[in-house]
């Protein structure tokens, strides 16, 4: 199942079986350096220890979705505006999963979810240099021909479960990679304050629960709430049913789904 490398368009390290791919691709940074070039992808049929969000595991059965690691060297960015990487993330998996149904949404901050299910997970690494980011590491777990999960995850997805048909997944990174590439490129190249600007409009048009009160808990406790807006840093800002605003950080609110 394994592509072979030439016919693949970018750097790829195709493994049977890893602890993490986001691990092995980092050590494989810190081991060549600068010889690791940007957009070089791990990726493995089977992980023993993938991480997800908040320190959970990710379920994927053997062979059946796609594990991946991909790194950039973003160092023009400012460690402040860090969160715009996770924008360009989601988008991408957003938008290429958007191909089969037009149900795919981003929870914030980059869950990938059809309806109320979730059927991607993003973890992204930074490594800071000063003021900028010297390294990024996004690691991401897609479901795409799981038909059954048996974890304790309460609402898991696939692409097949969605669609009723089997999907080519090095076809379906190839498209992943050349979204984020296209991102990434125009970042750097188009005028740097009206992109982000445009890549935040995208964001929020695409986010889960954009529209209608909704339950979240906070440390104090459930409440409704409407989503106002995301802000640049990635903070997540709610009005109440009060009227009043509430502002979170990652971890500091969840939704109840």
């Amino acid at each position: 199942m394994k592509p072979c490398p030439d016919t693949f368009p970018f750097p790829l390290v195709a493994l049977d079986e890893t602890a993490s791919t986001n691990q092995y691709l980092s050590q494989l940074c810190n081991r060549l350096q600068e010889s690791v070039a940007e957009l070089t992808t791990v990726t493995a049929e089977f992980q023993t220890a993938g991480k997800g969000q908040r320190g959970n595991t990710w379920e994927a059965e053997e062979g059946k979705n796609l594990l991946f690691s991909v790194v950039l060297y973003p160092s023009f960015l400012e460690a402040r505006r860090q969160f715009i990487l996770s924008q360009i993330v989601s988008l991408t998996i957003k938008e290429e999963l958007s191909r089969w149904s037009d149900e795919i949404t981003i929870k914030w901050p980059n869950d990938i979810y059809w309806k109320d299910r979730k059927i991607c997970g993003i973890l992204i690494e930074n490594d800071l240099s000063g003021h900028h980011i010297k390294r990024s590491i996004a690691g991401i777990g897609i479901n795409i021909n799981q038909e059954v999960f048996n974890s304790d995850a309460p609402n898991p997805v696939s692409l097949k479960q969605i669609t009723g048909k089997e999907h080519d997944r090095y076809e379906i990174l190839a498209h992943i990679l050349r979204r984020i590439q296209i991102y990434y490129n125009s970042l750097q190249m188009e005028d740097f304050s009206a992109y982000s600007d445009e890549i935040s409009t995208r964001y929020a048009r695409s986010l889960f629960r954009r529209r209608g009160l909704h339950p979240y808990e906070d440390a104090n406790g459930k409440f409704l709430a409407r989503l106002l807006r995301v802000e640049q840093d990635g903070r997540f800002v709610l009005e109440d049913e009060g009227g009043s605003e509430r502002e979170y950080l990652f971890k500091e609110v969840q939704y109840i789904l």
